[in-house]
């Protein structure tokens, strides 16, 4: 039920905390599911923050590489209740979420090869597939607006699958041409309509619209300063006291939380090549079914690097306990993975409230996120070599046998998410028992 229109007073820090600490655990649905939550409850239950400051802040971190959703948090707790409320939003946000998947990996690892749970994955990994298919599909409908952009994404497929360029530079490509073509042809490289601000009928909030910023959030360029410099010695003193495959874990997810510009499955891309590819830190299938687990978790989708800090500190032993060595590269992929996020919000979001006005996405970004759209149609690609083909290797991407059953699952499975608009969460959960009864019918 919603409160009256009657002012609202202002939560306190502890009635904060309890609402993010309740977040965390309820986050499922990805970040649009996890924004239109946040919404609900901040704008139209509560009302701590108005539509209007919401859409704003919402309209600076869909510019900002990294998860939307929880920087949308740490920008919000950070207005009400400066660093402590953006701590406070942001790490309870993230903790059930690597909680429950250093639990599953370090599970997944140890009974993965069982009939009953090679089952289960046999299932779910189709299921990924199709996600990832519909992902791409979602995403290009929203960007592919003309035939530049759809030239710029077939760019992009074609360089990673044929020519295997990295990411990075097939970002850096894109940004190049929205710079050139938004300069040339600028009608094509306009973006969709930014977030506009509905009439508002909740009453007012906490956060008004005229409310002016509090003092902690007021734009100061020594504030700037020694924010930005705190967070570079942090990061800088935890990465010297790291070696071998941790640190090349916090210099990858570092890298990888600068380029997620398009949300976490522009990074999946990314995070694929360099940690099954490059580093051989897990395997193809281990890398579907953490993206599965990560999906039917809460939490933002990103959090996969939690899986797969797992697995690559398991399996080379980066500590003599495997426990302790799984934990340690989780705890390394997750934690720079989400510093930048921290320092965007902290650092930028001064400058966001003294100016407040509408973001707009500018050509470079509109080109990248077409690219993306090729990035991702490659994932899927590769995630569906693994899944119907699971014999076949790289010098005969085709051999073996067919998984004509798991093709099917796949199939059903985007029809459910395209066509009927079922919760991924329900998805995973019917291939899971598909693949189980196929088990019971051998």
């Amino acid at each position: 039920m919603k409160p009256s229109p009657a002012a609202v007073s202002p939560p306190t820090f502890r009635e904060a905390l309890a609402f993010w600490v309740k977040l965390g655990f309820i986050s499922f649905g990805g970040p649009a599911g996890q924004i239109a939550l946040m919404h609900e409850e901040l704008v139209d239950r509560r009302r701590w923050i108005s539509e209007k400051r919401f859409l704003h802040a919402l309209n600076y971190c869909m510019l900002l590489p990294g998860p939307e959703a929880i920087q949308l948090a740490i920008y919000i707790g950070w207005l009400m209740h400066g660093v402590k409320g953006a701590l406070a939003a942001g790490v309870t946000f993230l903790l059930p979420a690597f909680f429950l998947l250093s639990l599953l990996a370090a599970l997944y690892l140890a009974f993965g090869e069982t009939p009953l749970v090679a089952a289960l994955f046999a299932g779910i990994r189709p299921a990924v597939v199709a996600i990832v298919v519909f992902a791409a599909w979602r995403i290009g409908a929203k960007t592919l607006h003309n035939g530049v952009l759809a030239a710029i994404a077939l760019l992009a497929f074609v360089g990673i699958f044929f020519f295997k360029i990295g990411f990075p530079w097939i970002v850096l490509s894109a940004a190049l041409i929205g710079a050139l073509g938004g300069s040339l042809v600028p009608s094509m490289f306009r973006g969709g309509k930014a977030h506009e601000a509905r009439a508002g009928t909740s009453g007012a909030a906490v956060i008004d619209d005229d409310t002016p910023p509090p003092a902690h959030a007021r734009f100061s360029f020594s504030r700037w300063v020694v924010t930005t410099c705190a967070f570079i010695g942090l990061g800088g003193i935890l990465l010297g006291m790291l070696d071998g495959v941790l640190r090349e874990m916090a210099e990858l997810f570092t890298k990888a939380a600068f380029l997620t510009f398009g949300g976490a499955y522009a990074v999946l891309p990314y995070l694929y090549q360099a940690a099954v590819e490059q580093h051989h830190w897990l395997t193809g299938p281990q890398m579907i079914d953490g993206l599965a687990l990560g999906e039917a978790t809460p939490g933002p989708l990103i959090m996969v690097v939690t899986w797969i800090g797992y697995i690559a500190g398991v399996t080379h032993a980066v500590l003599p306990d495997p426990i302790l060595a799984g934990c340690a590269g989780a705890m390394v992929a997750t934690f720079f993975t989400f510093l930048p996020s921290f320092w965007f919000i902290l650092a930028g979001a001064p400058l966001i409230e003294a100016s407040r006005h509408e973001l707009r996405l500018t050509a470079p970004l509109v080109a990248i996120s077409a690219a993306i759209v090729g990035v991702i149609a490659h994932l899927a690609l590769f995630f569906a070599w693994h899944t119907f083909w699971p014999h076949a290797r790289a010098e005969a991407p085709f051999s073996g046998p067919f998984d004509a059953f798991a093709a099917l699952i796949a199939l059903g499975a985007f029809v459910a998410l395209w066509k009927y608009k079922v919760e991924v969460v329900k998805v995973i959960g019917a291939c899971a028992l598909l693949g189980l009864m196929s088990l019971i019918l051998r």
